[in-house]
């Protein structure tokens, strides 16, 4: 599921809390209709969970796990990328980590 950029993306912007399929699509800049089709894909992989809202659907991680994994993943792409990962930047001096990079 982590292995196309979109469903990653989807789900990064979930991490920030529940959100409709037009927020999600404007927030990865895809189709609404592309958006659901990859959506349905997390649901079915039990990543996301849906709740209903008149004739709207609310998508959010799935528990504290799934949460873990996209966070994670996300790092690890960071690191492997090279250089100093944005989440370090926001953590310690810059300074400090390019000396423990050494």
């Amino acid at each position: 599921m982590l292995s196309d950029s979109t469903r990653v993306r989807l789900l990064w912007a979930l991490l920030d809390g529940e959100r409709s399929v037009n927020e999600l699509a404007e927030a990865v800049k895809k189709a609404p209709a592309g958006v659901s089709q990859h959506l349905a894909k997390l649901r079915l992989a039990r990543l996301v969970r849906t709740r209903r809202q008149a004739n709207q659907i609310f998508y959010r991680i799935d528990n504290s796990h799934v949460r873990q994994l996209v966070e994670d993943a996300i790092y690890h792409a960071e690191h492997s990328a090279g250089g100093i990962p944005e989440h370090h930047r926001a953590k310690a001096d810059v300074s400090e980590l390019r000396r423990a990079d050494q």
